[in-house]
Formats: structure tokens, sequence, C-alpha cells
């Protein structure tokens, strides 16, 4: 199955149903001009956005079986960037005599970022030891929709995979939804797997 982009100007993205057929090819209006990126000869490199979320991992697990195996199942080498974004933790001082004081509080979340950092990456680059696929890692601090997109455009990615959470209507409309934000803003095509999709 090939992920494939939408004609026109704009990055193609596309969306996989539950049953791995293709449910929807929109073509999404970034708002510069994009480079154009080969998905033909040569190694590939592929942006993940990587989570807790068990929709990040069928995502990544999507892009081993379809992008980094030829069709005999064989492993076709390639790249993959794994990018976790952490949203920024608000900093509380308070005074201590002339000086200020961080909160231990700031120092205990940063360490179970980093800890929690390290076990996602550690499970996706198991995940990655059976293919022939070089695995770089980034951790990032930000807004995820934003940093995703960046982290896509600023290493020239192909190709920009993102899990798809499944918000319902009334959730996508207060939270917004990653997947839908990356759609419209990446600069790359980009690929949207939905949950248990194979």
């Amino acid at each position: 199955m090939e992920p494939k982009q939408s004609e026109g100007e704009g990055s193609g993205s596309v969306e996989f149903s539950e049953k791995g057929e293709e449910d929807s090819n929109r073509s999404s209006e970034s708002g510069g001009s994009g480079s154009r990126h080969s998905m033909g000869s040569g190694k590939m490199k592929v942006v993940v956005a990587l989570d807790q979320s068990e929709g990040s991992f069928d995502a990544l697990r999507w892009a081993l079986r379809h992008l980094f195996s030829d069709p005999s199942g064989k492993s076709v080498a390639g790249s993959i960037l794994l990018v976790h974004v952490q949203e920024p933790f608000h900093t509380y001082v308070y005074p201590v005599g002339p000086a200020y004081v961080t909160s231990p509080v700031m120092q205990s979340v940063k360490k179970a970022q980093q800890m929690n950092a390290e076990l996602l990456f550690a499970k996706a680059r198991d995940l990655c030891s059976h293919k022939q696929v070089e695995v770089d890692t980034v951790v990032l601090e930000g807004d995820p929709k934003e940093m995703i997109c960046q982290a896509a455009e600023e290493h020239r990615a192909a190709l920009l995979i993102v899990g798809s959470r499944g918000l319902g209507n009334i959730k996508r409309v207060f939270l917004g939804s990653v997947s839908d934000y990356c759609a419209h803003h990446a600069k790359c095509p980009i690929v949207i797997v939905k949950p248990h999709t194979l």
C-alpha cells in the first residue's frame, strides 16, 4: 500500500481506515512555499511523531511495514527520525534571600519527562531493530502541532507520519487535532494513520 499525494501545489495527506484501505485523500495548503521531496530513489527520510499514545506506535508500525519492506517482505534501507514533543512546564519561583530559586517540582517534572522520552524511544527502537533502518531521535519543547511540522521541515523529511487519536467532533472543536494541524501546515506529504491500522 502506497500513500498517494494529491495533485496541486499543497502538501498531500492521506488517511487509512482500520482495514488499511484509503479513507480520504485531500490536499492541504501550507502557509508558505514548501520544497518538493523525492520518495523514489535513494534512502528515504521519514519523520514519525511519537508520544505516549498507542496510535503513534501504530503509525511507526505502519511506516516500517509499508515503507521499509519490499513486496517480498525484505527490508528496505532508509532512515526514521522519531520526534517527541514535550509541552513546556511553567516555572514558578519563590524568593530565598536576595535571589530566586526554581521550585524542586520543576526539576522533578523535567526528570520525569526525560525518563518518559527515553522509554518511548527504547520501545520504538525495539520495533525498528529488525529493519535496515537508521533511527535518530529528537526531543523538542513547545506546542506539539507546531514543533512536529517544524521538525519535518528542518530535517527535509520526504514524508511525515502521525497517528490519529480519533477525537470526537466536540473534543476536536475545543482541543483541535495534531493530525489535522499537520495535514494543513506540513510542507511535505503526510500520512495520518488511524488506530490499529497495519
